[in-house]
């Protein structure tokens, strides 16, 4: 497990909480090296001098806690920290949702030039499809905890398959209200997760409900187009 914990590293949706208010920024970032790596304290120090540099932080700021930063500067910190031992894999859930509108665009960029400098992959959850758009390569949508959708992120907003990801597109806010024409609206409400309908666990809310099949068969991810999966029933009629 620790050889598995260097490799995959997490970044939290709520920077504040996840930063330990006790501990310095230096401490903080050092704290995965000293547990997960037998390098040296002059090479640990070397890692967080470069990492304060690469995240936007100044060398000044390793002396301070983290309630003295502002939530983008706490974010960048928890970005410092996830990078510390060179994980090849980065969850980031919902990281930029706490954050104004103009900071989470500097952190979304910052994880992209990272992403391209370290060869990282990340794992993206949000609910937020431009931040989707912009920071993805490949999308899947979830329904009720099973994935309804993958595909390359083009292809998903051009051509969505399944009816649930034409819904959520649909609901993107537009400047000119005449597009709105074509919104699908959703009847009735998301159903527990404890307990979901039977079939497809879409079937209840769907616009393109094609009888008992919906409700009696759990549809698979099947190949829809080139590199794009869908699981829907709908498909099988075609």
């Amino acid at each position: 497990m620790k050889e598995l914990r260097r490799q995959i590293q997490i970044i939290f949706q709520d920077q504040a909480s996840s930063l330990y208010p006790r501990m310095t920024v230096k401490q903080i970032i050092d704290e995965p090296m000293r547990s997960l790596t037998d390098w040296s304290k002059e090479k640990r120090q070397k890692r967080i001098f470069e990492l304060v540099d690469e995240v936007g932080l100044g060398r000044e700021h390793l002396q301070r806690a983290p309630h003295e930063f502002s939530g983008g500067q706490q974010q960048r910190v928890a970005i410092a920290r996830a990078l510390s031992v060179n994980p090849q894999f980065v969850v980031a859930d919902e990281p930029t949702s706490a954050l104004d509108v103009s900071v989470q665009a500097d952190i979304l960029n910052l994880m992209r030039r990272l992403q391209d400098e370290y060869n990282l992959t990340y794992l993206f959850i949000s609910h937020d499809l431009s931040v989707v758009r912009h920071i993805s390569d490949r999308i899947a949508v979830m329904y009720l905890g099973e994935f309804a959708e993958v595909a390359p992120t083009d292809a998903l907003f051009e051509t969505p398959k399944h009816p649930y990801t034409r819904a959520l597109l649909s609901s993107i806010p537009r400047a000119d209200s005449e597009t709105m024409d074509d919104r699908i609206l959703l009847q009735g409400n998301v159903p527990s997760p404890e307990n979901p309908p039977s079939g497809c666990r879409f079937h209840p809310r769907c616009q393109e409900y094609i009888g008992d099949v919906c409700e009696t068969e759990n549809p698979e991810l099947v190949e829809t187009a080139e590199d794009h999966l869908c699981a829907c029933h709908l498909h099988d009629e075609m």
